[in-house]
């Protein structure tokens, strides 16, 4: 039974997170932490699943156009062997959790004001030393949580206007996909077994993801797109506080 609803909710977490080129980690960790999943497992299935629903975004925003190899190889240069660093680290909940969980709230407050005509700045250029800084820190806090860090590179891209919303999704999904496969490196290191379940889920996962990352790549307004992050950061911020 409980296979079964983590399914369900796999696909629905992935179809809504898939659709702002992310890959779902944060949602995947909440609905396991709710039906008693043990802790030692929830990462690298997260970022299993995290692996194949991004490998999916990133492919259905490349092929619309909406990537940059220019803004996301100085990031991705610096996050993945940070992120796998994040994934052997630990650190108490009480600290890390809390303040993540404000930073994602006020990302998803600042990105409902940025709906508004005018209100998100001018696209310019991301100075080098800002980008491997960011790569680095968000890398290590994407492994650290296990989760893939498109909710932390998104809102930054976005809110600074180094790129365009379709755009920011696309780079959004391989900043993803790398990070996650670094971060459950760095676990399968220290945990070699994944859950039964894992099949099954990631059936489900993949079917949702890749119905969000074609609606998000095609079809959806950017500002439906930005007010959909804002809720996806807003649950994953909530998360962090209350969880």
């Amino acid at each position: 039974m409980i296979i079964t609803i983590l399914a369900l909710s796999f696909f629905l977490i992935a179809s809504l997170y898939a659709s702002v080129g992310f890959g779902g980690g944060s949602g995947y960790l909440a609905a396991m932490s709710f039906v008693g999943v043990s802790p030692e497992i929830m990462k690298p299935t997260a970022l299993t699943l995290n692996i194949l629903v991004a490998s999916i975004g990133l492919v259905k925003f490349y092929r619309a156009g909406h990537f940059s190899w220019r803004l996301f190889w100085p990031i991705a240069a610096m996050s993945i062997p940070f992120a796998f660093l994040g994934g052997r680290a630990t650190i108490p909940k009480a600290i890390y959790q809390p303040l993540v969980g404000l930073i994602l709230l006020y990302a998803a407050y600042r990105l409902v004001r940025s709906t508004k005509p005018g209100a998100l700045p001018s696209v310019r250029p991301l100075p080098i030393w800002v980008a491997l800084l960011a790569g680095a820190v968000i890398g290590w806090l994407s492994g650290l949580v296990g989760i893939g860090g498109g909710i932390f590179i998104s809102p930054l891209i976005l809110l600074a206007g180094w790129a365009g919303t379709r755009e920011t999704l696309g780079i959004s999904a391989a900043f993803v996909l790398v990070n996650s496969i670094a971060g459950l490196l760095g676990i399968l290191s220290l945990v070699k077994t994944l859950p039964s379940g894992i099949p099954i889920w990631v059936v489900a996962a993949v079917m949702g993801g890749w119905i969000g990352a074609e609606y998000g790549s095609k079809r959806l307004s950017p500002v439906l797109l930005r007010q959909l992050l804002a809720v996806v950061l807003a649950v994953a911020g909530l998360k962090m506080l209350f969880g």
